[in-house]
């Protein structure tokens, strides 16, 4: 991805030097990431496990070198999505986009929505209108789950994004108020089919940067596609040694994922992206 010396954002909100960052003492690294991806991912809190007696606390800290890039990293992704979907609103809706503010935090930080930690993971909080993304994810995101590549973390950016896309657009909230009245294994299903429709909307998205930026470049859909792979709800519940278990899934599967997120890259219109009234998800 072509993404060095291009503009970044202004609607970063950095608190990575104020954050509360905690390390599991008994866990080492490659242990603590691992509990995180499957905390993050199946829905676990893994909270008691790194709240042991070896676990020692620690501020935001110093930011490194990676902490420097990545940040900008995710500030020029980010402008990417605001010019994307601010010029798709405009032009295809009639509307007019407001970009969502994207916090960067090393820890642990606080959100309407509820503490955000490397456990929970990148998420959007529809109260506040934020996205919130300890860059600490993209090691997870690279060496325990197995998506490498600057674009596999321009995914997770464009999906988190992506709902604040259905939040402008009032999907998210109709959706999440029927979850709030169903069943678990209902509030589910509508679950997989927000997210789903994420991964259409970062395909979307993908399609018009490239066009417009010439940001992408070879191998980089596939870095995407890897990605939508190795976190479907059924390959994790495998890579955790689990027999998948369909009523519990609430992102989709990896072949559900991957297939929406190339529906919106092929199509490049938000109208491919109706995960709600299709009866093939």
């Amino acid at each position: 991805m072509k993404w060095r010396g291009r503009r970044g954002s202004s609607n970063i909100e950095d608190r990575r030097r104020m954050s509360g960052g905690r390390a599991a003492g008994g866990l080492g690294l490659g242990g603590l990431i691992a509990v995180l991806a499957i905390g993050y991912f199946l829905g676990i809190d893994v909270t008691p496990l790194l709240n042991d007696p070896g676990t020692s606390g620690a501020g935001g800290g110093e930011i490194t070198e990676a902490d420097r890039q990545a940040g900008e990293f995710v500030s020029v992704t980010l402008a990417d999505t605001e010019e994307i979907w601010a010029d798709i609103f405009r032009q295809e809706l009639g509307q007019r986009y407001e970009p969502a503010t994207l916090v960067l935090f090393k820890g642990a930080t606080r959100s309407p929505c509820g503490g955000a930690s490397g456990a929970t993971g990148p998420f959007y909080c529809p109260i506040d209108k934020k996205a919130y993304l300890d860059t600490d994810f993209f090691v997870t995101l690279g060496r325990k789950l197995g998506a490498k590549g600057d674009f596999a973390a321009a995914y997770v950016v464009a999906h988190e994004i992506a709902h604040h896309v259905q939040d402008e657009l009032g999907i998210l909230g109709e959706a999440n108020k029927i979850r709030q009245q169903a069943s678990q294994a209902q509030s589910n299903a509508i679950s997989v089919r927000i997210e789903l429709q994420a991964d259409c909307f970062s395909g979307v998205w993908a399609r018009h940067a490239g066009a417009r930026f010439g940001s992408i470049e070879k191998g980089d859909i596939a870095e995407a596609m890897n990605a939508a792979k190795q976190i479907g709800d059924d390959t994790l519940q495998r890579n955790a040694g689990q027999r998948p278990m369909p009523h519990t899934f609430t992102h989709g599967t990896s072949e559900q994922r991957q297939r929406w997120f190339a529906t919106g890259y092929k199509s490049g219109n938000i109208d491919a992206c109706d995960t709600f009234s299709t009866d093939r998800l």
